[in-house]
Parts: C-alpha cells; structure tokens; sequence
C-alpha cells in the first residue's frame, strides 16, 4: 500500500501511471476482455474488437481515479502507459501517491534533444536571458534592433501571437510609435519617419496595432482581377496561412517567446533583431488546399503596390520570401522596384527559391538586393533502425527517448485495388491497402502531394507509424505528422528498401532520437535550396549571396479560429530570407546611416563555408554564395566593397538593359564582394575599390584552381577608417577546363581580420559574337572571336533555315480578344536554334509582349514550360539554343498601339544543313589561346526571305546566331 510521500508536492502539470498493465502487455484477469498483449513474432493490434474493449476499461478505470481527486484529465494513454496526465494541486498529488491502485505521480518534465534555436546557433545570444552573443554587443536584446522597421511582404500577420506583442498605442508624440490622426508614426534611428496609415479590415481592429505591429496593410486588387476567391482568406492584413506570421516572427519577433506545437512544448524562441518594429504588407492569399501552395496566389501587381507602398511609408529593411522560378532577367517589375528601394535606402532580402538541387535555378538575380539561400542548423532528430542498420533523419513526432518496433511495409508494394502503384508508393490518399498496412510502419517515398497528407493516409490505412524518405537530394523536414514519423534522406533509400520492400518479415524500429552515434553536420545547404550560377541577362553575377538557416525553423504561424495563437516549423528559402533580412535591422540599429550596399558586403566578406553531409566544407558558391553568415563578426567587417544607384546604372548600361546616359561598364567590372566572369577565353581584368572599417595593412591571397589570379596591388594600407582604395584582379586560363566554372575565393587579411570574396570563372572554348547580321543572295560576313583553347577548332554549322512568316502585316485588330493571338509550332529532334521575333513598324508608342509555351504534361496546357519576352518596345524576341522538341504555343498580345501599327511574327526553326550552302573558312581554324583571330562565313543561291544560321565551337555552349536579309 503506497504512503503520501512527507513533501509537500508543489502545484503543477503531472503524469499519473496506473498499475495496471497497458493494452501491450495486458494478459487478461477482466471479465469478458480477452488478452491483447502480442504473442512472440505477432503485432499488436489496436483496433480489434477486443482491443476497443480493454481501451473503454482503461479510459473509465482513469476516469474514475480522476474523479474521486476532483482534477481533469488533459490527456489519457492507454497503448504503452496506462495513465493519464493533469494539472493538479500539491493535496491531488498526495492522494494519488496514497491510492493502491497508482504506480506513481510524476512531475512532467521538459526534455530536450539535441536542437537549438536559429537564432543561437548564429551566435546571437542563448535563452532564457539572450545574453553570450551578438546581442551583448548591441544593448542586449531589448536594443537589438531598435529604431528600425522590418517591412514584410507575405500572407499578412497574425496579432495575437505573443511574438508580435506590444504596448497600445498612445496619441502622443514620443520615444515610442504613437497615433497622429489616421496614422501610426514612429521616429526612427536614421533621424527619418515611418507613417503607415491605420487601417481596419476583416477580422482586423484599430487594436491590432501595437507598438511592435505599427504598420499593416492589405493588396487585393490584381488578385481580384485574376478571378481569386477570397472565402479562405480575409481582406485585411490578418494571415490565414502562417507564410508571413513564420516570416516576420523569424525577422524581428519577440524575444524569449514560448513555443509550443500540437501540445509539444518547444522551449523559447526569438527574432534576429527583437527590438525592430514590424510593418506587414499583405499581398499574397491562400486557397482551400491547405496541402498545396497551387491554388494560392500573389499576383505581381499587388506585390508592386505592396514595395511601393512598403518604402513610401518609410521601412528600413523589406523581406520578400516570395519567387516566381528560375530568374530570367535582373530588370523584371519586382527587381525594378528593390533597384529604387535600394536607391531610397531599404536593404532587401530575398530568397533564393526551392528549386534545388539542380544548378542555374535561383530567383531574383539582381545585385542589389541580397538573395538567400538555405541552410540546416541542429534539429530534432528520429533514427530508423534495422538489422545492423540506423539513419538518422527529422523527427518531432517520435517521442523523445522512446522507440517504436513493429512490422514494416513499403508503401508501393501494397497498393489498394485499382490505386496506381506509383501513387501508391507516395502514399496518396486512399492508395494503400488497409489491410497491408494496419498495425505497420509504412514506408512512403517522398514527392507530389504533402508531406503530413502522407502520413494521414497511413494512419487512415491504419498504420502505426511511417518512414518518409526522399528520392532525390532535399531537406529533411520536422512535419507534425498523423502517425509517429522518421523523415530521412535519399542516401538510405536503397539500403531501407533494399531490406523493407518485397519482404513480409521486415520489421523497422523509429527512435525518437539520433542513436547513430554520429552528430548531423551543420550547417548543409538544404537539398531544396535553388543553386546558381545565374544566366538570366549574363552570368557575371555570383546568386546567391549567403545562406542563412532555413530548413525546419521554428516561428510564429497564423491564429486558429479561435484567436488562438500557434508555432510551427517551416523549411525553405522563404526561412532563411528573414534571418538575413533580421540581421540587415541588426546592423542598421548600430548603424541607421549604413547603405544597402554596406550592410550585403558585410555579411558576405564574414561569411564561413558550410558542410557536406560528410563534415567536409563545402566551398561552392552557386550554392552557397559567399557563405553561411556571421553574425558574431559582420560588424568588423575591415573592407567594404560598396555601390549605388550609379554603379549599378553603369551595370544596366553595360548589359544592354537600360539607358541612362552612363558610361557603360562591364558586368563583371560591378563593385561587389564577389567575382564573377560568365566567359573567359583570353586574359581579362577587374577592378575592385574597398572601404576600409579598420586602420591596417591587408595583404590579398587568390585560390583559385588552374587560373592564374594576379592582384594589383597585392598590399593596400589604410591609415584609418574611412579611406578607399582601388585594385585590379587579371585573370588568364592556366590548366582549367573549358565549358566547366573554376571557383575559389579571393581574401585580404590583416592580423586576425579576413575579407573573403568568393569567385567563379567560366573559361571558354571562344569568346564570339552571339549574333551577326548579313545580306544578299550571295554574301559573307567576317567574324572576330577570341579563343580559349590552342589548337584546331571546328566550326560546326547549321542551317542556314528560313523564318516562316506567322503573321505579316497584322493589323492590331485583326488579333484575337483582348490583343492576343496565338499560334502552334513543332520544334522537331535535333533542333540547333528555335527563335521567334516580332518585329513592328512602329517604332515608338506600342508596345507588344511576347510569350513561348512547351507542353511538358499531358496534352492540354495545363503543364508548360514558358518563356517570354517583355520589354517596353513593341519588337521582342526569344530564343531557344538547342530547345527540347514537342508542341510549342507561340503567344502574341498587343499591350498598347498607337495607329497606324502593323507588324510581323516569325518563325524559325535551325537544324541540321540547309539551304545556301553556308560555309566558314577556314575550317577547323587555326586557334591559340587568348589571341584574337578571324574566320569567314559565306552562302550562296539564296531567294528573297530572312534567314537563320548556327555557328557552334566545338563541342561547346559557344554559339553565334547568323541572320541573313534577302529582300
């Protein structure tokens, strides 16, 4: 008979466990209820008849020891614990500790595994006090921050969270934000104002702002235009979808905030810079699906009105975790509107995307914001088990310390009748066997639909837990699934169904921690992560810029209906966006007068390399751009490499882009902290200038495999703070190969200060014209190329093709509704070239778009590839190089004219030989390395017409593009 224990127990949250066995080991003793624990090799089944009863005995057997305490049950366990947990009072406690049917009353506990904060694994300040890092630095962390305000264009923002708790706002002018009539205004640290207006909305009140929300706003109109349904949504400012809560808390949240997810309790968290303010604008909207992002929207008029209004209002810092694929140009509306915003002072963060791993997916290419790649810190951690075997991988669903055994399936081998095995192996909704799965750990392969959908339909087949393992490279994500779940990567795919698939005897153990042995290198760039290098308008550019954390990071999400506030983990680019962008408001707080340009050079000269998955660093710039950043030293950087709204206009110049009447410059030639040639065939210099932060000597050093790197000066000294100066980097192929980047990094040190700067160069086969024009019937033209490569060089060439007239002369009404027309073309195998062109005779005034879609889906246009050509002008082009063959759809759409207006739209399609007997001579040309020479290109016999030719180098990516007039 148990005795109260003579302490007085202290008033709190308590697991009481009974003594009676749980339903896995019950072997029987109650009237009509026959034993459920499992015979040797069997599995329990939880959902027999029997089971159900045993289940009922325990719920009412704890029910009643409740009762007879007076205290409520919070939760009940009846499958491996028979008990239940509830607040109780120290009195409750004694008397269950008395009662001869209790085994024991224990405090609950906070365990933690082994994961940290992303904001302590930056080395800002550990909890619950915030202090041993970067914070101290600032003030601490009610001054981290302070004085700046963090725009956050995204899904909106969800009051209630304590993450974004503040003071009310008083209609007196002060230290703090305050109301003047219908604006909210705040003094800033820069000596300027933010004023917002103060706006209500659905479900949004004048209470919503604080002092830490001063500004919150809402763009509907092009979502509206594009027929969007609002009814999941809310016209105000207020987050239905936990996107830009995730964001903004991540930025400038609270700090020291209490975080719990599906009754897990998370410890504390904070924003990068908690002392900044936060001003949301809502253009983005969420559909009925919330497993898919597909019927979302965020229409690009609106995400203009909302960086419009963003810097109007007066933010320091904009985060934009928003994309639209693979950058195709640095000039697009949106980077239009940061180029202006950096003019106006606001640094920008963006993400980079989440189309990884492949190369030359990243998003927003311009050089004057930061683009944000993604990156893993320390996670919770679940472990997979068999035979001899354990992967470690993403788990919060696993109860820590504890495991699962039980029988094992793979999901593909068990489809439900008529379900599609590929389907099934992705465990779709309803495609599983039931009767296959009950009682079993599924193993589902990751891809399409949701990952937490994956683990409902286990559980819906009756599973008892699930294996999700990736198929390709990617993040491995702490989802709160349906069943107890172990999220691994495509490196044990074979191995598990290697063991797991076709065999009725495999059986799997989940751990709800890493019992590998081995610690999870960090921090890896998330398989998701979009790469570089960027070919949109030139690849001169190094994107991204750094990588912060971004795969499973805990934050703010959006309220329950019930005005309730919640966390969750979030991966991707949009995460790791707002720590930069956080630690942009950082800097700014110390340092308000700081340019954008100032701020990108200082986190990407202190950044450090991150890891492979085998501990190795990982040195790839289109990955990981200058590196993982640093906080602990962004703030003495020792050089800056700076440039504004001249430098950049110069850049614009120089690619063509835009006439601003500067002297154009060459890509390459921008004053980055990164150095990027997208085409070295002969020797080629920058130039660079650095600001000094720091009297001293630096000494430059260039690791750059087989290029020969040489610095001018090698030694700058700087007397103070302050002083700039101005040095050159030549660069000449030495043993790299062509067509494939060379990368490494260039660093000035002084004493223990390092200035990294990473680069990457694409030696060529040649440096050629991309396009020459010609005329005549009979005709030539000479063409000047400067090679990579010594030796003999073959000239491969195709066509010369005609360009078929799709359109000639077309009035602008004789296109069809709204200005558009369209037109379908056959791309065949082995296609050198594919272009389409308008061409206007309007030179002034009009202004056409056009636009290329390929079928990549099924036979409707429902899956497309797209590109398109947009400009000003009413002449635009695009040009496909060796283009995948399949049915092309040719859109042409009359944005404005001005009568008269006519023009034309070809077609041509380059492959193979063809007509006028196009010749280069000579051919193979004689090459050396670096030196300048010449080669002719003639044809013969034409009819009147335009024409297309191809001239490729060798091997290579090397093209020049011929066009012949014959009128």
């Amino acid at each position: 008979m148990n005795t109260p224990i003579p302490v007085d127990a202290a008033d709190g949250h308590y697991i009481v466990v009974l003594k009676d066995a749980p339903l896995a080991g019950y072997e029987g003793g109650e009237a009509g209820i026959a034993p459920t624990k499992p015979g040797k090799g069997k599995q329990l089944d939880a959902s027999s008849t029997n089971s159900k009863k045993y289940i009922a005995h325990l719920k009412n057997e704890q029910r009643k020891l409740a009762d007879d305490v007076g205290a409520d049950v919070s939760v009940g366990y009846q499958i491996t614990l028979n008990g239940f947990s509830a607040d109780l009072t120290g009195e409750q406690v004694a008397e269950l500790r008395a009662d001869k049917n209790v085994l024991g009353v224990y405090a609950d506990e906070i365990r933690h595994p082994d994961a940290v904060p992303s904001t302590e694994f930056l080395g800002l300040g550990a909890f619950p006090d915030g202090t041993g890092g970067v914070w101290d630095e600032v003030g601490g962390t009610d001054a981290a921050g302070e004085g700046v305000v963090v725009g956050v264009i995204d899904t909106g923002i969800s009051a209630e969270n304590p993450s974004f708790a503040g003071d009310k706002l008083k209609k007196k002018a002060g230290s703090e934000p305050y109301i003047d009539g219908t604006e909210i205004v705040f003094d800033k640290a820069d000596g300027g104002q933010f004023r917002s207006e103060l706006i209500v909305g659905q479900k949004w009140r004048k209470t919503d702002y604080s002092t830490k929300i001063i500004g919150a706003r809402y763009f509907s109109s092009g979502a509206a235009a594009a027929g969007f349904d609002f009814s999941y949504d809310f016209l105000s400012p207020l987050d239905a979808d936990g996107h830009g809560s995730h964001t903004a808390s991540t930025a400038a949240g609270n700090f020291g905030v209490d975080a719990s997810v599906e009754g897990i309790d998370f410890g504390q968290i904070s924003g990068v810079a908690p002392a900044a303010k936060v001003a949301a604008y809502k253009a983005c909207y969420v559909g009925p699906d919330v497993f898919s992002t597909a019927d979302d929207i965020c229409a690009l008029s609106d995400l203009l009105n909302a960086i419009d209004q963003a810097v109007a209002d007066g933010v320091d810092v904009i985060n934009y975790s928003i994309g639209g694929g693979s950058a195709t140009t640095v000039l697009g509306p949106d980077d239009i509107s940061f180029f202006y915003a950096a003019l106006a002072g606001v640094f920008v963060s963006t993400s980079a995307g989440n189309s990884g791993p492949d190369y030359a997916t990243a998003d927003h290419a311009s050089p004057w914001y930061m683009t944000v790649a993604a990156s893993t810190i320390p996670t919770y951690e679940g472990t997979v088990e068999w035979n001899d075997e354990k992967a470690a991988g993403a788990s919060v669903t696993v109860p820590f310390g504890e495991s699962i055994t039980a029988d094992a399936v793979y999901a593909g081998d068990i489809p439900a009748a008529g379900a599609d095995e590929t389907e099934a192996a992705m465990c779709f909704e309803g495609t599983i066997d039931p009767a296959q799965a009950a009682g079993k750990i599924v193993v589902c392969d990751r891809g399409v639909i949701a990952r937490v959908a994956k683990s409902a339909t286990v559980e819906a087949a009756g599973g008892i837990g699930m294996v999700l393992v990736n198929v390709t490279p990617g993040s491995l994500d702490n989802d709160f699934h349906s069943v107890p779940t172990v999220h691994i990567a495509d490196t044990y795919r074979d191995a598990l169904l290697g063991y797991v698939a076709g065999n009725p005897d495999a059986v799997l153990t989940l751990v709800g921690e890493n019992t590998t042995g081995v610690v999870t290198p960090t921090p890896q760039i998330a398989g998701f992560s979009s790469r570089g290098p960027m070919l949109a308008d030139g690849s001169d550019v190094i994107k991204p810029d750094v990588t912060a954390p971004g795969v499973a990071i805990l934050a703010a999400e959006h309220d329950t209906k019930s005005n309730k506030a919640t966390w969750g983990f979030k991966s991707g680019t949009s995460m790791s966006s707002p720590h930069v962008a956080g630690l942009g408001a950082l800097y700014l707080g110390e340092r308000p007068l700081a340019s954008p340009s100032e701020v990108k050079s200082a986190l990407m000269t202190t950044a450090y390399n991150s890891v492979n998955a085998d501990g190795s660093e990982n040195t790839d710039p289109f990955a990981q751009g200058a590196g993982h950043v640093d906080p602990t030293k962004y703030f003495e950087p020792g050089l800056l490499y700076l440039s504004a709204g001249y430098d950049w206009a110069q850049y614009l110049q120089g690619l063509g882009l835009a006439d601003f009447g500067v002297e154009p410059i060459d890509a390459s030639d921008l004053n980055l902290a990164s150095i990027g040639i997208g085409a070295l065939a002969g020797p080629q210099t920058v130039t660079r200038t650095v600001t000094a932060t720091q009297a001293g000597t630096f000494t430059a050093a260039v690791d750059l495999p087989g290029i020969d790197a040489v610095v001018e000066p090698s030694t700058l000294e700087f007397a103070a703070a302050g002083e700039s100066k101005s040095f050159t980097i030549s660069f000449e192929n030495d043993t790299a190969a062509v067509e494939a980047w060379s990368t490494g990094f260039l660093t000035w040190t002084s004493g223990a200060t390092e200035v990294r700067s990473p680069i990457a160069i694409y030696p060529v086969t040649a440096d050629a014209p991309e396009w020459v024009d010609g005329t005549g019937t009979d005709g030539s033209v000479e063409i000047e190329i400067t090679p990579g490569v010594s030796g003999s060089l073959d000239l491969n060439l195709a066509g010369l093709a005609p360009e078929e007239l799709l359109v000639a002369g077309d009035e602008t009404t004789g296109a069809a509704d709204g200005g558009y027309s369209y037109y379908v073309v056959e791309v065949p195998e082995g296609t050198d070239l594919a272009r389409w062109a308008i061409d206007s005779a309007d030179d002034s005034g009009s202004d056409m778009d056009l636009f290329v879609y390929r079928v990549v889906g099924p036979e409707d246009w429902g899956y497309y590839e797209m590109w398109y050509s947009a400009s000003g002008s009413a002449d635009e082009a695009v040009q496909l190089v060796t283009p995948t063959a399949g049915t092309y759809l040719i859109e042409a759409h009359v944005y404005s004219y001005e009568a008269p207006f006519t023009w034309d739209l070809t077609s041509g399609i380059v492959s193979g030989a063809g007509v006028g007997d196009l010749t280069a001579t000579p051919n193979p040309l004689p090459v050396e390395k670096g030196m300048p020479t010449n080669y002719g290109l003639s044809w013969t016999g034409l009819n009147s017409g335009s024409y297309l030719g191809v001239v490729q180098y060798g091997d290579s990516d090397v093209r020049t593009v011929v066009s012949v007039d014959v009128p």
